[in-house]
């Protein structure tokens, strides 16, 4: 796939940009950014001007904790942050996707994930310290949630609301048992302390996509101005297949709906991460883990961050692809084609034949700064172009060459964005294409 495009200054009219214009292609895509190697699951807090990250077992400790001026870093690796294992778990195995979160009262609460050494699961226990770096000391006799009928529990993370009620995210792991029990994400509302449990837990949501592999986990809740967004992962842990989703709701007390597609997958990342799951976010960062090496085998899985952006309080990652859907644009002198045979949704936009004949599409940035857009098209009655405009200024002149109708491919084009939303406008300039999506990266 060609890109032979102009980037140059808006002109008074279409018909003045020149048809033949090029310039050097470039990158625009900035991938997130790999910060701390061998380091899983990663938990990350700010206390006052320092940054705190915590992650599962590795050959660093039961939880190895890091800390950097910013979310950014760079980071240094300050120790093992629970150098006590508590007395119900086994000495054996590794700890898991450790949260932690500060009280009222001042105290750091850890949740981690430890093996039962009462039962073959895993099990979410406690543990609190005076400061962020610990360490942090195991609480109670035994794990705070642990049912062997539901594969056991993992994942646990804090969540406090605006109301200033407190509660307890943690996934049952109904995947531990092969049985075909689903694996569920529930919420219970807690006390302040973290760990006194307040009525009955509720069901946010359960695996049911076919990516997700009979496996959702690793829940993270934010509550945004017009709705709560969950993240979760999903899919086997080991390997390329792990993606990190999302699904909202306007109330704790309503059900929750996942999104159409996966926020972060291998591909979305155009695989500068492997399998990036295990979110966390910090204001306007995201944190994942993803594979270096091979799993099975003796891969390890590194930490990255990436800008994070909310576009109609729903979550946008730079560097991930983000798909528009070009029939949802607004059209002049052109239509939406359905049915189309292999097209994005089965729609695309037709008879962009006209000088005036045009689609707006809206897309978002989460920061300022050039973009790399993947363009659908298809084209089948010789090479086409369109003009495109960006934000009513830029236009450049984008070439399709032609594979046939109903043959969907990409063409890639860096342009500049402000932060937030975005027009593009695709324009007829020469011959004829259709237009399917709009991939931002």
């Amino acid at each position: 796939m060609l890109l032979v495009t102009g980037l140059v200054t808006a002109m008074a009219h279409v018909g003045s940009v020149p048809a033949a214009a090029t310039a050097p292609q470039r990158t625009a895509t900035e991938p997130p950014k790999e910060v701390i190697t061998d380091f899983a699951d990663p938990e990350v807090i700010q206390v006052g001007a320092t940054t705190y990250a915590y992650s599962t077992s590795s050959s660093r400790g039961t939880v190895p904790v890091a800390s950097a001026p910013s979310a950014s870093g760079p980071w240094t690796m300050r120790g093992d942050a629970l150098p006590t294992k508590p007395s119900w778990a086994k000495e054996e195995g590794g700890f898991w996707a450790p949260d932690v979160s500060r009280r009222a009262d001042g105290q750091y609460l850890m949740y981690f994930t430890a093996p039962s050494a009462a039962n073959p699961y895993m099990c979410i226990g406690a543990a609190l310290s005076t400061g962020p770096l610990g360490p942090f000391r195991p609480i109670g006799g035994g794990p705070l949630v642990c049912d062997p009928r539901e594969g056991g529990d993992i994942d646990a993370a804090s969540f406090v609301d605006n109301d200033g009620k407190r509660y307890l995210l943690y996934k049952s792991d109904g995947n531990a048992l092969n049985n075909g029990t689903p694996s569920i994400i529930w919420l219970q509302e807690v006390n302040a302390d973290g760990i006194t449990f307040v009525g009955p837990r509720r069901e946010l949501i359960r695996n049911g996509q076919v990516a997700e592999n009979g496996v959702i986990e690793a829940p993270v809740l934010i509550k945004r101005p017009t709705q709560y967004v969950l993240f979760y992962s999903g899919g086997s842990y080991c390997g390329d297949d792990y993606f990190t989703g999302y699904a909202v709701s306007s109330s704790l007390a309503e059900p929750f709906s996942k999104a159409y597609r996966p926020l972060m997958t291998t591909e979305t990342v155009d695989g500068a991460v492997r399998g990036p799951g295990g979110a966390d976010v910090l204001g306007d960062h995201v944190f994942v883990h993803g594979w270096v090496g091979e799993c099975p085998g003796e891969g390890t899985r590194s930490t990255y961050t990436a800008e994070l952006g909310w576009a109609n309080d729903r979550p946008v990652v730079r560097g991930s692809r983000v798909r528009y859907e070009a029939e949802r644009g607004v059209l002049n002198h052109a239509e939406v084609r359905t049915g189309a045979a292999g097209a994005s949704q089965d729609a695309v936009v037709a008879k962009l034949d006209y000088q005036d004949s045009w689609v707006d599409i809206q897309v978002f940035a989460p920061a300022a700064g050039h973009y790399t857009a993947h363009v659908g098209y298809a084209a089948g009655g010789g090479d086409a172009q369109h003009i495109v405009t960006v934000n009513g200024t830029t236009q450049f002149v984008l070439n399709y060459p032609a594979h046939g109708w109903d043959d969907w491919r990409q063409v890639p084009a860096t342009i500049g964005l402000n932060r937030g939303w975005n027009t593009l406008r695709f324009q007829h300039h020469s011959r004829w294409a259709e237009l399917d999506y709009v991939e931002i990266a």
